[in-house]
């Protein structure tokens, strides 16, 4: 919906041109776009009620796991719905308000996620480096603390991007080069100076993106460093095996994101971001479950005892 005022026509209403007109191509991606968001559901959905139930579970790094895992599902459902609706809508029409709860609970999602991958990393170091102290120091009370703080600390990040983008005016263009509604792409489009947004999203964002990166990266050398020190070469080769697919999963997701919010003219080379954001978006949440969860004998058993208990 337009409408006309001091001789700009301001903008309520976007399209979204999402990845390609060719109906063949189209036909494909939803297929494959679908597949992905079905798996991802259920494997992370299934493992949160699985953690509830499963009092084997009740660990700090099962309760964080559980946690990433419905941030991981958030995610999912804030993209994914509305980009398949779109590979057959004709209009691929999204309101102003529905883009901002898109990356509202996009936001929130990305957020509590860095900040829970800390306390995994964290979590880690101390069963790994110091597991006689490792009760203590992991108590029930800091574990909910750390839970508690990604989730508070998603929700304040999400709104001060939410609250400021209400400062913008839309008078531009109404096509979003995007698959979904993300912040950068709009400011595009904005007929207000949009540097303070932008300089939010710099400090804001990577200033969380810093923060839980030097947490994992350390966390993860002092493991490395006691890997190595271990007598046991069969140890060895289970701990190596396990820290690597992890920082893998986390250099992923920490790099899309570096690479989309914090690099210079990240607002005026979008082009670029929707390959990039498709990792944080959609591919992490899709392989977290298997990284995390599918590899790990205790939640492989645990499904096993509950597979039984139905049948």
């Amino acid at each position: 919906m337009d409408v006309t005022e001091d001789n700009y026509s301001l903008t309520t209403e976007f399209i979204l041109i999402g990845f390609t007109d060719h109906p063949k191509l189209k036909t494909v991606l939803f297929v494959v776009f679908l597949t992905i968001y079905l798996i991802t559901m259920v494997g992370n959905l299934g493992l949160v009620p699985l953690i509830l139930m499963e009092r084997r579970l009740h660990t700090p790094m099962y309760i964080f796991l559980g946690n990433l895992a419905l941030m991981d599902s958030c995610c999912a459902c804030a993209i994914t719905p509305k980009m398949l609706e779109n590979f057959f809508s004709k209009d691929r029409m999204i309101s102003l308000y529905e883009c901002m709860a898109q990356f509202y609970f996009l936001c929130l999602a990305e957020t509590a996620d860095c900040f829970l991958l800390a306390a995994m990393a964290y979590d880690r170091y101390v069963a790994i480096c110091s597991p006689l102290q490792y009760h203590t120091v992991m108590s029930k009370k800091l574990c909910l603390q750390m839970t508690a703080g990604a989730y508070i600390a998603g929700n304040l990040h999400s709104m001060i991007h939410i609250v400021f983008l209400f400062r913008l005016t839309f008078c531009r263009s109404h096509q979003i080069n995007h698959f979904f509604c993300d912040v950068l792409p709009l400011y595009k489009l904005s007929c207000v100076d949009p540097y303070i947004n932008e300089l939010l999203i710099f400090i804001f964002s990577g200033s969380v993106q810093v923060f839980s990166i030097i947490i994992v990266i350390i966390s993860y050398l002092c493991i490395l460093f006691m890997i190595f020190r271990m007598k046991s070469k069969e140890g060895r080769g289970r701990a190596l095996s396990t820290c690597a697919s992890h920082f893998l999963s986390v250099s992923m997701f920490y790099g899309s994101l570096l690479f989309v919010y914090i690099r210079p003219n990240s607002v005026k080379e979008e082009d670029k971001d929707i390959s990039v954001a498709i990792f944080y978006t959609l591919v992490i949440p899709l392989l977290n479950p298997f990284i995390y969860s599918l590899r790990n004998k205790e939640v492989i058993n645990a499904m096993k005892r509950n597979i039984k208990k139905i049948l």
